[in-house]
């Protein structure tokens, strides 16, 4: 991921310009020779013109520029020269945020170094010197704008995080709410349908109904394709409980029946989690095996509480939209609860159990 520092084309905020041009002023107002003055006006500017679209020709000329300021500061330190090397120090911060790789700024400050060596062959008492300007005026800057770079593009990367992360909640919610609602729809439909009393306009009211109903979940899976990231869901608290879901499925014209064996009363995740265990279940036979038979049978032991959930598989029957979504999903809330899930068909039957720790849930 790429994290864009400055948006707009002009490479500096306004006050580092502002500084810029104070710490100009300086050497402008020091009484330098004429190719002096030219020197140390036309290298901080130059670096500057460059830095939008060339940051390493601008690391370039800073390079420069405080190399050759070494023979300046053979035996004082002028305040001009503390002024220029703050102003190539601010261009190279500027360059480091915006550089993306930092293999060709080595590059620049190993050839500046190699200068700075040479330089000692020409004027002895200064190659010392040029090292340390270009270290503390070119290289620790652009080093610190490097690291400002990088922890902008983490800070980028967690809120990425975070946005992605709340659109798979709300394809997890999606699917387990809407989807199961409208395949109960679908169901109530499909029931009236075939009502013998009803008449030929109402019947194709309610087919159009039924076949809409079935549209509008192809679409929320569409939408759960692009919403969902892989990453699991939080769990939140359920309005019913495993009762209460087996009676709306009947009431809707689900063939379901619940066995309960132990108490009635679970612990508050395992309550949460064997709610979208039977959820996710009986969306799954409304879908693929509309018409069959289906058995709910939740026993509560001492350690965990293991939800059996089995329907009739019909031959040649066309999956539903969604394909095994719901499953990975149900999967990954079932693991976060410390528990198991099995799921798959067996001897004409699909079955599906999932097993949940109280230790590990409480």
């Amino acid at each position: 991921m790429r994290v864009e520092i400055s948006p707009s084309r002009w490479p500096a905020p306004g006050w580092a310009l502002a500084l810029l041009v104070a710490m100009l002023a300086v050497p402008a107002l020091s009484g330098l020779p004429g190719w002096a003055l030219t020197g140390a006006l036309s290298a901080p500017i130059l670096a500057t013109v460059l830095l939008p679209r060339f940051p390493v020709g601008s690391l370039g000329v800073c390079v420069a520029g405080a190399v050759a300021t070494a023979p300046a500061l053979d035996r004082a330190v002028p305040p001009w020269t503390v002024a220029f090397g703050l102003a190539l120090a601010l261009v190279s911060l500027l360059a480091g945020r915006r550089l993306d790789r930092a293999g060709a700024a080595l590059v620049v400050f190993a050839a500046g170094a190699v200068v700075a060596l040479v330089l000692a062959f020409v004027v002895a008492e200064v190659w010392a010197t040029g090292l340390v300007v270009l270290a503390l005026a070119v290289v620790a800057p652009w080093g610190i704008g490097r690291a400002i770079r990088q922890q902008a593009e983490l800070a980028a990367a967690i809120a990425e995080r975070v946005h992605l992360r709340e659109r798979t909640r709300i394809a997890h919610d999606m699917h387990d709410t809407l989807g199961h609602e409208l395949s109960l729809l679908a169901l109530r439909a499909g029931a009236l349908e075939v009502s013998a009393d009803l008449g030929d306009r109402h019947r194709a009211a309610v087919a159009e109904l039924r076949a809409g109903a079935a549209a509008t979940t192809d679409v929320l899976s569409d939408i759960i394709r692009v919403l969902r990231d892989g990453e699991p869901a939080p769990l939140h608290p359920v309005a019913d409980h495993v009762d209460d879901l087996v009676a709306r499925a009947a009431d809707a014209g689900v063939d379901v029946t619940l066995e309960w064996t132990g108490p009635r009363r679970l612990p508050p995740r395992v309550d949460q989690t064997a709610h979208r265990v039977v959820q996710e279940a009986l969306t799954n036979a409304v879908k693929h095996a509309q018409g069959s038979a289906v058995r709910v049978r939740v026993a509560v032991q001492d350690v965990a509480t293991v939800i059996s959930v089995t329907n009739a598989v019909k031959p040649g029957a066309r999956r539903g939209a969604g394909g095994r979504l719901g499953l990975v999903a149900l999967r990954e809330r079932v693991r976060l609860a410390g528990g198991t899930l099995e799921a798959g068909p067996r001897d004409r039957e699909f079955h599906l159990v999932a097993t949940l720790p109280h230790a590990e849930a409480s």
